[in-house]
């Protein structure tokens, strides 16, 4: 996966037919926001699980659609972790600033909430977002609405807690309505030559999403019973040529837990479950990367790493 940013050209964007734009996605934990960049991407850069706060990073994807004339639009999305409300570790107050960093200078803000629904904690990530850029009112899992005779009184009342650009209410796991949203969307993208070759997807590396789809394996297989601030380290990250495939890759990685608890929680019966979150990863790092992966997982435990800023720093964390 090419990741490498292409310097704009000085070429007149509109002799082109070339638009290009920055759009965020923002929203409060657990809403969808990252199962929406994946589908607007067509692709998985950004790792989901039921477990709330799930995203850490602000996590960029790109889609490029082209016309024959060899102009078109290129949508630069970024993806934020969701806005912590309690903030008294170095994380939380880590995820934040993200956040807040990636509002501040976009083109269009995509809003998510889930449809039919607005909470304090919608209200708080509302008030960040800065005046004079519009904002799309998304109204996420459509799906699960079960009475959608409601949703219109609903919108409207929406419509008087922001000036909303557009209110779209959608699931994002419908093909249709990404479609449509990339639609209403492309209003909005200043004209201008794009930023990123069109073949690219993400402007992370590889070896970050090494690190988020292995944390991603190790949240979902063990459910709610680990705490969030479990993280993931790359300790080796080589590339080489494979004898029966074109590339082959080796990874190390250690995942952080913050009790010996936790640690045996991770490793599982006989190193079962640890096994297991390596086998998972390893498959869908292989899809991801087109290439033959080997992985070694260890588990070490640093309590209070999620409080300790430096440490925090440390393990990647703006």
């Amino acid at each position: 996966m090419n990741t490498t940013k292409i310097i704009a050209n000085t070429t007149d964007a509109a002799s082109q037919n070339q638009r290009c734009g920055l759009v965020a996605i923002v929203g409060k934990p657990n809403v969808g926001k990252s199962t929406l960049l994946n589908a607007l991407v067509g692709q998985k850069i950004s790792i989901t699980s039921r477990k709330a706060q799930t995203t850490r990073h602000r996590i960029t994807g790109m889609r490029t659609v082209k016309d024959e004339a060899g102009g078109g639009s290129q949508f630069v999305f970024v993806d934020t972790p969701g806005f912590q409300t309690i903030h008294t570790t170095a994380l939380n107050k880590s995820l934040n600033k993200t956040v807040l960093g990636a509002v501040g200078d976009v083109d269009l803000v995509i809003f998510v909430v889930e449809a039919g629904s607005f909470t304090p904690a919608d209200a708080r990530v509302l008030k960040l977002l800065k005046p004079g850029v519009p904002v799309i009112l998304l109204a996420n899992k459509l799906d699960t609405v079960k009475e959608r005779s409601a949703l219109p009184v609903w919108l409207q009342e929406m419509q008087t807690k922001h000036d909303f650009a557009e209110l779209m209410p959608l699931s994002a796991k419908n093909s249709k309505d990404v479609q449509r949203l990339l639609g209403v969307c492309e209003k909005y993208l200043p004209a201008q030559a794009w930023w990123y070759g069109e073949d690219e997807l993400t402007d992370r590396s590889e070896k970050f999403l090494a690190s988020e789809i292995v944390r991603e394996k190790l949240f979902r297989l063990t459910g709610d019973e680990l705490p969030y601030t479990s993280t993931v380290i790359i300790d080796k990250f080589t590339e080489e040529p494979g004898k029966t495939v074109a590339r082959m890759v080796r990874i190390a990685a250690t995942i952080v837990v913050e009790r010996d608890g936790h640690k045996a929680m991770v490793i599982g019966d006989k190193g079962e479950r640890l096994k297991r979150i390596g086998t998972e990863a390893r498959m869908e790092l292989e899809k991801l990367m087109d290439a033959k992966v080997f992985i070694e997982l260890w588990v070490k435990v640093r309590s209070g790493w999620a409080d300790d800023e430096a440490r925090v720093k440390s393990f990647g964390y703006e």
